[in-house]
């Protein structure tokens, strides 16, 4: 199904701005205007990420919402990784799921960057995410990620049931960002998505 009215009609979303409309009423239009199985699939990805949540979207028959929720699945399993050699913990211990990802995580845990340059991808950024001390600062980096990822993944998806779901998950992002001034928001942005498509140098 195509929702070409739906999406015409929002204002656009940009990273580091303000959300221009509020949740309250994106959730509103949504409920008027998805079908039921894109209602279904939207309430999936409004809950809470935790195990349960995620075994569902990795089951879900939508490849975009199956591919989020892989998606954050990988970057956790990479940040977890990170920590855990940072502290000493056992890297095979922590990860959870299965996925390439999560495999060379397991196997590869002496290796300095987990082996992961020989997978398809760019996980530099998320390798660095573990060297941000302040956490509220370490997950507004992992949102511009997301954000990153999410406006990727739909850049030639016109008018589509994933549109939405980007759309809807973007907003709710810049709605936690918003705590933050625009410039500041604006200037983290820039900085994780530079060094995401360039590379980031990490201490050994």
């Amino acid at each position: 199904m195509t929702y070409e009215y739906l999406l015409a009609g929002l204002p656009e979303l940009k990273a580091g701005a303000d959300t221009p409309i509020s949740l309250e009423k994106l959730e509103e239009l949504l409920d008027e205007q998805l079908s039921a199985s894109d209602k279904r699939l939207l309430e999936l990805l409004r809950a809470p990420m935790d195990e349960t949540t995620l075994a569902k979207g990795l089951q879900a028959n939508n490849r975009f919402v199956h591919d989020w929720f892989g998606f954050n699945q990988d970057m956790n399993n990479v940040l977890v990784a990170q920590i855990c050699r940072k502290h000493g913990f056992d890297v095979k211990q922590q990860i959870v799921g299965e996925g390439e990802v999560a495999e060379q995580l397991r196997t590869h845990s002496q290796q300095k960057d987990f082996g992961l340059n020989e997978l398809p991808g760019d996980y530099q950024a998320i390798l660095a995410l573990a060297q941000i001390d302040d956490l509220m600062a370490r997950e507004k980096a992992m949102d511009a990620i997301r954000f990153e990822w999410l406006q990727e993944r739909t850049e030639f998806d016109f008018f589509s049931s994933e549109m939405v779901f980007a759309y809807y998950l973007e907003a709710v992002m810049l709605h936690r960002w918003s705590i933050l001034t625009i410039e500041e928001g604006e200037k983290i942005f820039r900085e994780l998505v530079a060094d995401m498509k360039k590379g980031i140098k990490l201490d050994a």
